[in-house]
C-alpha cells in the first residue's frame, strides 16, 4: 500500500506542467544562467558557489511550496477526506507524501548535479555522501511547512501564500543573492530562515567539504518541530 501511494503522489507531482515549471525548470535555468553569466555577486568558480544553493532551492519548491499547493486542492475537491475513509491507513497517506517528495528531490538531484557537473563543478567527494541527510532534513522540514499552509488554507489562498513566501524565501534567504550581499540586517537574519540554513549546510557539505554547522542544522531542526506541531493542531480534511 505504502509503495502503491508513493508512486501515485511522485506521478501526481511530475504530470502537473505547473509543479514541473517550479521543481525543475526554474532551478535548472537559474542553475544555468547563474554558472554561466559573468554576474558580479557570484563568488568564483561559479557553478561551485550556485550549485548548493539551487540544490536548497529545488528542495523547497518540492517540500514546501509544491506540498502546500497539492494539498491544499486535494482538501478543495475532497481527495483527501475520501481517501481517509477508505481502508487506507493514515499514516499510508502521510508516509506515502513524505516518500513521494523524497523521490521528486532524489530526481531533482541527479538533474541539477548532472548539469552542473557538466558546468564544471567540482563537489567535495566526502561531502557528498553528508549531503544527503542534509538533503532529506531539509525536505522533512519544509514538508511540514507546506503541510502547515496547504492544510490551513483554502485552495486559492494557499495558491498565494505559497508562491509569495517562496519568492520571499529565495530572496531573503541567500539562495538567489549570496547571504553576504544581503543589506543590512536580511545577511544576519537570512541565517536563520530554513532557505538560508539549508544552503548554508549544503555548501558546507559540497563546496567546503566540512559537516554543517551545529547552528545550520539547529535552525532546521527549530523550523522543523514548530511548523509540524502547528500543522498537526490546524490541518483539516476539507
Amino acid at each position: 500500500m505504502l509503495a502503491t501511494q508513493t508512486r501515485a503522489e511522485a506521478l501526481l507531482t511530475l504530470r502537473h506542467p505547473e509543479q514541473a515549471l517550479l521543481t525543475l525548470l526554474i532551478p535548472l535555468v537559474l542553475l544555468i544562467g547563474m554558472s554561466t553569466l559573468d554576474l558580479g555577486l557570484v563568488e568564483q568558480p561559479r557553478v561551485d558557489s550556485v550549485t548548493p544553493r539551487i540544490l536548497a532551492l529545488a528542495v523547497m519548491s518540492t517540500g514546501f511550496t509544491g506540498q502546500a499547493i497539492a494539498l491544499g486542492f486535494d482538501r478543495r475537491y475532497g481527495v483527501i477526506k475520501r481517501l481517509s475513509a477508505t481502508a487506507l491507513p493514515r499514516w499510508v497517506l502521510i508516509a506515502g507524501r513524505v516518500l513521494a517528495a523524497l523521490v521528486v528531490v532524489a530526481l531533482q538531484t541527479v538533474v541539477l548535479g548532472g548539469t552542473a557537473l557538466a558546468l564544471g563543478w567540482h563537489p567535495s567527494g566526502a561531502g557528498v555522501a553528508a549531503a544527503i541527510p542534509v538533503l532529506i532534513l531539509g525536505t522533512l522540514v519544509f514538508g511540514a511547512s507546506g503541510v502547515l499552509v496547504g492544510g490551513a488554507l483554502r485552495a486559492e489562498t494557499v495558491l498565494a501564500v505559497a508562491n509569495t513566501v517562496w519568492f520571499a524565501l529565495l530572496l531573503a534567504g541567500g539562495l538567489a543573492i549570496p547571504t553576504r550581499h544581503l543589506p543590512g540586517v536580511m545577511s544576519s537574519l537570512a541565517e536563520y530562515l530554513p532557505s538560508g540554513a539549508l544552503a548554508e549546510a549544503l555548501g558546507a557539505c559540497l563546496t567546503e567539504g566540512t559537516a554543517p554547522t551545529a547552528r545550520a542544522l539547529l535552525v532546521l531542526l527549530c523550523w522543523g518541530v514548530v511548523t509540524g506541531a502547528l500543522a498537526v493542531r490546524t490541518t483539516r480534511l476539507s
